[in-house]
């Protein structure tokens, strides 16, 4: 596993895909050990090996998203948000927000606060996320 300290990785839409394109799991990966993850608009298969050998990088990409993010100072908050960093710099898009969650649902780091069937009453019909304290 990498083992990457969080002030040397900054929160980009680029470094979250190449991150998400080095875990999809192949065609040839079929039968290997895959976790799949429902995102916002896509599912997504993730080659189990290769998720968690981004563990750490992604945790630490969770973490500059604003506080409010966080299980245990804001406690989730709405998908919409997720376009900024705590510092307010706009790192990506809805494309990139998405990508950046399955990533960390896949590790067990994200939850969706209500079941899907649920967000439509929502702002905009986007959920809300929390970024869990502990690896879920």
């Amino acid at each position: 596993m990498r083992i990457m300290e969080e002030q040397t990785i900054e929160l980009t839409a680029t470094r979250v895909d190449e991150i998400l394109m080095d875990c999809l799991s192949k065609e040839d990966e079929l039968n290997e050990d895959l976790v799949i993850v429902e995102g916002v608009v896509n599912n997504f298969s993730f080659h189990s090996e290769r998720l968690q050998e981004h563990k750490d990088e992604i945790i630490a990409l969770l973490s500059q998203l604003p506080t409010q993010f966080q299980q245990s100072e804001g406690g989730g908050w709405s998908f919409l948000n997720a376009c900024m960093t705590k510092d307010g710099t706009q790192w990506g898009e809805h494309r990139n927000m998405e990508h950046l969650f399955v990533l960390g649902l896949g590790i067990g780091k994200v939850r969706w606060q209500m079941p899907k069937e649920m967000w439509s009453i929502l702002p905009g019909g986007m959920p809300y996320v929390v970024v869990l304290d502990k690896l879920g």
